[in-house]
């Protein structure tokens, strides 16, 4: 049953902090029930919220599969940058997209902040694609996809030993928001949460929705679990066959609504046992929050699709009246450079010929001509990279990402209606 435990504080801390903050003494840190045949029963409205949910998740599925498998890295993209703004870390989509380059050629003059973003960004997508695709998820999985997360902190890897806890003072316990379980419950907390991960009991979205929980309720490291609770949501979700080819900004939903978000954490985590009315009650509550969240950012998600459909009809439009002008009446071949590098342009905003020539398998020649005459027709712009050396860029897309993330950021999803209700960028010139 779910429960607060009783634990003695004793701390290590003798000067330099003010008196009360190296006190000892007692506080309750929580353990949550078992997932693993935990009853479930939920309302009718509930399970109707569910099934409007996951209609929506699938046509934006249908909708990537069906010509737009960019959309899932444009996506992927958006929700990596905005996630390392939650996180104090805000380079901009450009930069981001420049170190993404960076990781296969050089690219001169890239931050420290971009390179970070762009190799997680890579890290946890690979990550989560293994853990995706395993025949069963271990706690193994859970630890590389936090070393994924946590390159340049070795010393915090792994399962904590030491007790953690979310709000108050950095050095007790007594002022917390919320107390996790003491390290000697969290391995076998863990244990049940990939057991439960394993199975299918429970729709996608419940399963998801549940193993977050639990996850962000074990807290079982010393750093990172945000980061790697918001993995697991998308990892679980492909896992199960719901987003097969789509990344959802559910985690970015949740940032915007941070007071539901706590409230319907802690509903979740309620005393008593399993079966009781009032833990059924709260894990409904739950469900609900999350079952929200993933219906808004499918919506999002859709509407940035509908963006990105302008943007092809505006391309088409340049590309077929710059040849024009330059008396070619021909429609352009379908397996042309220009119409490749259009077609996945949502997925790789910057390029350069030697990227071209990787990505769609053309000849170098054809990848550079095909890079100027796209710069000749108004679709990409150039920036340096090096000496002697320049890249290729769609600043339409770029700047697209950062509207999005301030839609985003609004509760009501328009900046102009409600301001951001969370660190944001910038509107585009």
């Amino acid at each position: 049953m779910g429960t607060w435990e009783p634990r003695h504080w004793e701390s290590e801390v003798d000067s330099g902090v003010p008196r009360r903050e190296r006190r000892s003494g007692e506080f309750c840190a929580y353990i949550p029930d078992l997932l693993t045949d935990a009853p479930l029963t939920l309302s009718s409205s509930t399970s109707r919220l569910l099934a409007e949910a996951e209609s929506a998740v699938r046509r934006l599925d249908r909708r990537s599969a069906n010509g737009l498998a960019s959309l899932s890295r444009f996506l992927l993209r958006s929700e990596a940058i905005a996630s390392s703004r939650i996180e104090g870390i805000a380079p901009s989509a450009k930069k981001i997209a420049l170190a993404e380059l960076g990781q296969s050629e050089d690219v001169e003059g890239l931050s420290d902040t971009a390179i970070l973003v762009a190799n997680n960004m890579t890290a946890v997508r690979d990550a989560s694609q293994r853990v995706a695709d395993t025949g069963a998820i271990t706690t193994d999985h859970l630890l590389e996809l936090q070393r994924s997360l946590l390159t340049d902190a070795p010393r915090l890897h792994g399962v904590r030993t030491a007790q953690n806890w979310l709000g108050g003072s950095s050095h007790h316990p007594f002022d917390a928001e919320f107390v996790p379980p003491a390290p000697d419950h969290v391995q076998g907390l863990l244990d049940d949460l990939v057991d439960y991960m394993n199975g299918a009991a429970h729709s996608p979205i419940v399963h998801a929705a549940l193993t977050h929980a639990q996850f962000e309720t074990i807290h079982p490291f010393a750093d990172g679990n945000g980061r790697v609770g918001r993995a697991i949501i998308h990892t679980l979700l492909t896992r199960r066959g719901l987003t097969a080819s789509s990344i959802l900004p559910v985690s970015l939903i949740f940032a915007t609504f941070r007071d539901e978000y706590i409230q319907g954490l802690t509903a979740y985590r309620r005393d008593g046992s399993a079966e009781s009315q009032q833990t059924v009650d709260g894990k409904e509550t739950w469900i609900v929050v999350f079952a929200e969240a993933v219906l808004h950012a499918a919506d999002r998600a859709e509407e940035l699709a509908d963006d990105i459909d302008v943007l092809r009809d505006e391309w088409t439009t340049l590309i077929t009246d710059h040849r024009r002008a330059e008396g070619r009446s021909r429609a352009l071949r379908s397996d042309s450079a220009v119409t490749l590098i259009l077609n996945e342009l949502p997925g790789t905003p910057v390029l350069t010929p030697a990227a071209v020539t990787r990505i769609h398998d053309v000849s170098s020649q054809a990848a550079h001509t095909a890079l100027d005459t796209l710069h000749a027709a108004g679709i990409l712009e150039t920036a340096s990279i090096g000496r002697g050396r320049r890249a290729y860029l769609s600043s339409d897309l770029l700047n697209l990402i950062s509207v999005a993330e301030r839609k985003l950021a609004s509760t009501r999803f328009d900046t102009r209606l409600s301001p951001p209700n969370r660190p944001a960028p910038a509107r585009p010139s």
